[in-house]
């Protein structure tokens, strides 16, 4: 069992332990809170701090208070010699809402600083699940496949190709979210996606090599077959595969290895979605000899980077005022990356470092930032840090190597070339999150004192409001 401990000291105001009706009602509460931030894509860490402070404004004991979190279930537990009252509550539709994320935040320390009365909680809390996304299905299908396209950029296509990929993206997401919308398996719903996207991709490779199609010139691309990389990339779990590696690094081992089983089951569908498309298409240098190797300037690497934070930022639900700002965090990642990675062995300025290298600087750099930016913009660390490196998850490495699996024919080398882009891609996102939560771990433990003095300041002002009336 996943336990923890609070560390409020005393809690203020709170009834005899026998007042079922007082306990029920605020356990109940305090559940909704954790299971909301759990739904919304909240790393488990960043979920137990919200349901502690949410503990403390609800007058609960810490030392009478146990707390279980599981992917699927979150469980407390308040007892002393005398009674115990438990309840539990399922977690059913997980997707990622970062305004959700921010909201709840901003609620579990303006309640103890307002002092809320317990309805005004709830209603503040029924507000936050209620209010409808900040983007439509059509808007975040498009911010989606134009993050696609940015990341085909990366990848050394050219600027119509992006167009291609960003299509074959937005018609492949939109299918996935109208199909999840029926409530059809995810799993399902996530291949055909995948493949819809990579057929559409390939019809427009076929459009531009083929003598059957004459192309007006500003619609030709001399990298036809690049979207095919990038087109299904909307699909790939960059959240949960942060949040995976935060959750095993602060010791929450079992939600972090569901995390890990439920994105490789994610992967593992969108492959065989791109699979079963290539198969379709005949396409046979998916993985052997479609270079990723771009040769752009830093303003189009720039361009690209801001189109594809800004596109998963709105996947993601970010608030519409923090666009710009996760902007120029992509823009700073990327770049960053780009610079240590790449260099005068592949024909580009830089430091020639190696991707994984580069992958680790570019993350540990906007984390660094985003640990200040956060109290200037007023919102988490995890709001701002993670949709500005999503452009940096290698999505392509991930599903080439389960591709290569899937597609062997006995030639020699093929496990080598498998094995390789699977231990890249693992390396690379081990570093992205390493990057991203080291800065945040370190700054979050040196205000850690800080922010316990606030909080207990808060209480205390509380008690003395309350004792005066």
């Amino acid at each position: 069992m996943l336990g923890t401990k609070m560390t409020i000291s005393k809690p203020i105001l709170f009834h005899h332990m026998g007042d079922a009706t007082y306990v029920n009602r605020r356990l109940e509460l305090l559940l909704k809170v954790g299971c909301k931030l759990m739904e919304s894509a909240a790393d488990t860490p960043r979920i137990m701090r919200n349901m502690k402070r949410t503990a403390a404004f609800l007058n609960l004991k810490d030392e009478c208070l146990q707390v279980y979190v599981n992917y699927n279930l979150l469980m407390v537990n308040y007892s002393d010699d005398e009674h115990s009252y438990t309840k539990f509550q399922r977690c059913t539709k997980h997707g990622i809402d970062m305004t959700a994320i921010s909201r709840i935040s901003r609620l579990s320390w303006t309640a103890i600083k307002d002092d809320y009365t317990l309805d005004e909680f709830e209603k503040a809390f029924d507000d936050i699940c209620s209010t409808p996304r900040n983007y439509t299905p059509w808007q975040v299908a498009i911010g989606g496949g134009f993050a696609c396209g940015g990341f085909c950029i990366q990848f050394g296509c050219d600027w119509p190709a992006f167009f291609y990929a960003s299509i074959a993206a937005i018609l492949g997401f939109r299918l996935r979210m109208f199909l999840n919308a029926k409530d059809s398996n995810p799993y399902v719903n996530i291949a055909l996606a995948a493949f819809v996207s990579t057929i559409i991709a390939w019809a427009f490779g076929l459009a531009n090599t083929s003598a059957a199609f004459t192309l007006p010139a500003f619609l030709h691309t001399s990298t036809p077959w690049h979207p095919l990389l990038a087109c299904a990339l909307f699909i790939v779990p960059g959240v949960p595969l942060i949040n995976f590696v935060s959750d095993m690094l602060t010791g929450f081992h079992q939600v972090g290895l569901t995390r890990a089983i439920n994105t490789l089951l994610m992967v593992l569908s969108m492959a065989f979605g791109i699979a079963f498309a290539i198969e379709v298409g005949g396409i046979d240098n998916f993985v052997r000899d479609l270079t990723m190797t771009p040769h752009h300037t830093y303003l189009e690497f720039s361009i690209a980077a801001a189109i594809s934070a800004m596109g998963f930022s709105m996947i993601f639900n970010i608030p519409r005022r923090l666009l710009w700002a996760v902007a120029i965090g992509g823009i700073i990642a990327v770049c960053t990356r780009n610079f240590v990675n790449l260099g005068p062995s592949n024909g580009n300025i830089g430091l020639d470092c190696g991707l994984i290298i580069g992958s680790f600087v570019g993350s540990a750099l906007i984390s660094i930032i985003c640990t200040k930016a956060m109290h200037w913009l007023h919102t988490p660390h995890h709001c701002l840090s993670i949709p500005s490196v999503i452009p940096m998850i290698p999505g392509v490495l991930m599903y080439r190597a389960l591709f290569a699996f899937i597609d062997m024919h006995g030639v020699v080398g093929e496990v080598t070339v498998a094995m390789n882009n699977g231990i890249r891609a693992s390396l690379i996102i081990l570093f992205i999150a390493i990057g991203v939560a080291i800065p945040n771990i370190f700054v979050r433990r040196m205000m850690s004192p800080q922010r316990e003095q606030r909080l207990m300041e808060m209480l205390k002002k509380r008690q003395e409001k309350a004792e005066a009336c």
